[in-house]
């Protein structure tokens, strides 16, 4: 197992663009074809509003060389105020959707990591 990047942001709207931007070069980077890197993005997008919306202020994003490309959207320090969105189901259901082996751990009754996988 390879670690092909990790990185630490402040969960705000104003990050997504550099989110998207590099998890769209380590998907060029692991040779994935431009439907699944959007599909990627998409779900990396999603676990983070996930991860905002339990009221976490910081994520982390992990992107592995192993068996494809592997993804953890975790969850950095204590949670602030939770916001109920009824998006969280259009979030998990669009994550189940577009990756393979989408596990999502639950910490006090919310959302606090994500991991998923493209082949």
């Amino acid at each position: 197992m390879k670690e092909l990047l990790w990185i630490r942001i402040p969960l705000g709207n104003e990050m997504m663009t550099t989110v998207r931007l590099a998890t769209g070069g380590v998907c060029a980077l692991k040779g994935l074809d431009i439907d699944a890197s959007e599909d990627c993005k998409v779900c990396v997008t999603e676990s983070l509003l996930l991860l905002s919306h339990a009221g976490y202020a910081e994520a982390f994003i992990s992107f592995k060389d192993e068996s494809g490309l592997q993804v953890l959207v975790g969850s950095i320090g204590e949670r602030g105020k939770a916001t109920e969105a009824p998006e969280d189901e259009i979030s998990a259901a669009l994550l189940s959707a577009l990756a393979e082996d989408v596990c999502m751990e639950k910490k006090d009754g919310a959302v606090a990591s994500v991991s998923f996988r493209f082949a």
